[in-house]
């Protein structure tokens, strides 16, 4: 693969500095990481306007920038940030928070109900908002007393908390945001631990230390530095070379060799989402074949398909095969839906059973990417071998989105990263009038069952209603679930306190460099 001149010059100076600074006594080394934490991101972040981002690793910066009203835990449990408790009206079509006392904002004004009220509104109305659909049920925002704020709903959405736990509940200074507008971003002025110092585009985002953070004991770091570096060799040749100090998204077949590394170690979880095969069954002309038309014949792809094999051939092992949209982390994974063994003879038997004639021509987009090359050449030969023509169609990633939702497709590869949230996984892809439903899938009892959790609070009952909403689904297969992707981070071993979530974030509360 060609690199870009920067690219070569980071790692070419990496590697440089790596061989000099070996002459270095380790004290002094380690006294200087124990002051700043280097990044290596994937890509570099679009806008830092909490209310206008979209990309994921804008968010990993975020993370640091902006706090927000409500966190998850590792096991995707929604703990206080900037709220410290809330509450459901009856019908659940209110949500009250209680404020955190004593916050202020990087430029020292307070933070309290007004603010809260400030942001949701800015975030409903400011054209260039990306949060508007996340927070489409919260009609407005009544502000009960100074530390106390209600969000009043236009229909029942327990969702919608999830909603404020990333991006919609961050919160910027209302008095800074309302200077600036829409270019808010070129300079943020948050709540979070660590505070905007300047940003290099394609080169570097620094922030610093918040002298008066409400928890700013939990903070190790003066000093943060985000350095996006796209190739993923690059990426870990840098922290191998000691120029980074932790980076996202090492990829499955750099794990043996950064953890063959003494002077490194590695982290994962499982991500939120999930990857698959989506099925045209209603949208257009196209869906008008054997797979679109007939679930047998879906059901005898499935069957067809090893899905420990794939992790272990294109992955070496590192992700989580899976059946269905919540991974084994999540609440609501249903136990009950278990991934069967592949069944060479049963999709034979399928097929014969649905009346198709043998081999079953089916044609996959895929982006044209190295990963969904390896996917799809493996899964052609296994279905090759249960009687279908499986024939591969390479594009770029928008391209394919776009051709699906247009109809212009039989089947594609590609899925969803996921949200704390389990409607966010699945209402979209599955509903009659789903947003992200390409497919065109519908079925009333599925629409029922979805559209009813999402005004259940208790989570037990709202688990029933997904589990019994996926059986259907897993009859019908719309979409031919994969597996689960895993957040893998390669870091420093001196570095302590790096707690792994699903969400893929870096937290940097109680992180440190050992001396």
């Amino acid at each position: 693969m060609k690199q870009s001149p920067r690219r070569q010059r980071r790692l070419g100076a990496s590697l440089f500095r790596a061989a000099l600074l070996g002459t270095l006594v380790a004290g002094f080394a380690g006294a200087a990481a124990a002051q700043s934490l280097r990044v290596g991101l994937a890509e570099d972040p679009d806008v830092l306007d909490p209310h206008q981002a979209r990309t994921f690793v804008g968010r990993i910066v975020f993370t640091a920038l902006c706090d927000k009203l409500v966190d998850i835990t590792p096991e995707l449990q929604f703990v206080p940030r900037l709220a410290t408790s809330w509450e459901w009206g009856p019908d659940t079509k209110s949500l009250t928070f209680k404020l955190r006392e004593g916050v202020k904002f990087h430029d020292g004004e307070p933070f309290n109900a007004e603010a809260v009220k400030f942001n949701i509104e800015r975030a409903k109305t400011l054209p260039e908002s990306r949060r508007k659909s996340e927070i489409t049920s919260v009609a407005s925002v009544d502000v009960v007393d100074p530390m106390t704020v209600r969000l009043n709903l236009s229909q029942p959405d327990v969702t919608v908390l999830a909603q404020l736990s990333d991006r919609a509940g961050m919160m910027l200074s209302p008095k800074a945001a309302a200077a600036a507008g829409a270019n808010a971003g070129a300079k943020p002025v948050c709540s979070g631990p660590y505070k905007f110092v300047e940003r290099v585009q394609n080169d570097r985002i620094v922030l610093e230390r918040f002298p008066d953070h409400w928890n700013k004991g939990q903070y190790a770091f003066e000093k943060i530095t985000y350095l996006p570096i796209p190739d993923s060799t690059v990426r870990l040749a840098n922290l191998r070379s000691g120029d980074l100090d932790i980076i996202e998204r090492l990829e499955p077949t750099d794990v043996k060799t950064a953890k063959g590394d003494a002077n490194l170690k590695t982290a994962s979880a499982v991500g939120l989402g999930y990857q698959g095969l989506n099925i045209n069954v209603a949208n257009g002309e196209r869906a008008k074949n054997p797979l679109g038309q007939d679930k047998r014949v879906r059901q005898a792809l499935e069957a067809s398909i090893d899905r420990d094999a794939i992790n272990q051939v294109v992955f070496e092992g590192q992700f989580t095969p899976g059946n269905q949209f919540f991974p084994p982390n999540n609440p609501y994974f249903a136990k009950d839906i278990p991934i069967g063994a592949r069944d060479v003879k049963k999709a034979q038997a399928l097929l014969k059973e649905a009346g198709v004639k043998t081999p079953v021509a089916v044609e996959v987009t895929m982006s044209n990417s190295p990963r969904s090359l390896a996917i799809m050449q493996v899964i052609q030969s296994m279905a090759n071998e249960a009687g279908f023509d499986v024939k591969l169609k390479s594009t770029e990633f928008a391209t394919m989105l776009n051709e699906g939702t247009k109809g212009d497709f039989q089947a594609n590869q590609y899925g969803w990263s996921g949200r704390p949230d389990p409607d966010g996984n699945i209402h979209a892809f599955v509903t009659c009038k789903g947003g992200l439903n390409d497919w065109k899938y519908c079925n009333p009892e599925v629409d029922k069952l979805l559209d009813q959790a999402r005004t259940v609070a208790d989570p037990a009952k709202r688990k029933e209603l997904y589990t019994a909403a996926q059986k259907i689904l897993h009859e019908d297969l719309p979409i031919i679930h994969l597996y689960h992707e895993s957040w893998i981070w390669g870091m420093k071993k001196k570095l302590e306190g790096f707690t792994p979530h699903p969400d893929g974030m870096i937290r940097l509360e109680n992180v440190k460099m050992a001396s």
